[in-house]
């Protein structure tokens, strides 16, 4: 049975839109959409390879669990990757070697939960 649902991006709760999206736009080397603002921002999906289009909305409380949902981002180059978002302002949340598996969880600016992974 075919399905006529597909994803069309993720959501991401904030304080600050703008800002976040900006780390994101960073991250990923996308840009942010024309007309960010504290309440709303997006970054489109400019190439599906690089993933599926997030937009970030202020929502009035803090982030005070962790999340149910997060991006996992995939590295050939680990280590030099793992240092340029901690100098774009995420945090180390934890570090994990599993066998020959490898990953970091890093905090955005905001604090939402991702990980990068080694590959």
């Amino acid at each position: 049975m075919s399905s006529a649902v597909s994803v069309f991006g993720l959501s991401v709760d904030c304080g600050d839109a703008a800002a976040v999206a900006s780390f994101w736009s960073a991250v990923l080397g996308r840009p942010v959409n024309l007309g960010a603002t504290e309440q709303d921002a997006a970054i489109d999906a400019t190439d599906p390879a690089k993933g599926p289009r997030l937009a970030f909305h202020k929502v009035p409380e803090n982030k005070s669990v962790k999340n149910r949902l997060h991006l996992d981002l995939i590295a050939a180059e680990y280590d030099a990757e793992r240092e340029r978002v901690l100098r774009l302002g995420a945090t180390v949340v934890n570090e994990v070697t599993a066998g020959s598996a490898r990953w970091t969880t890093l905090a955005d600016v905001e604090g939402n939960e991702f990980d990068l992974i080694a590959g």
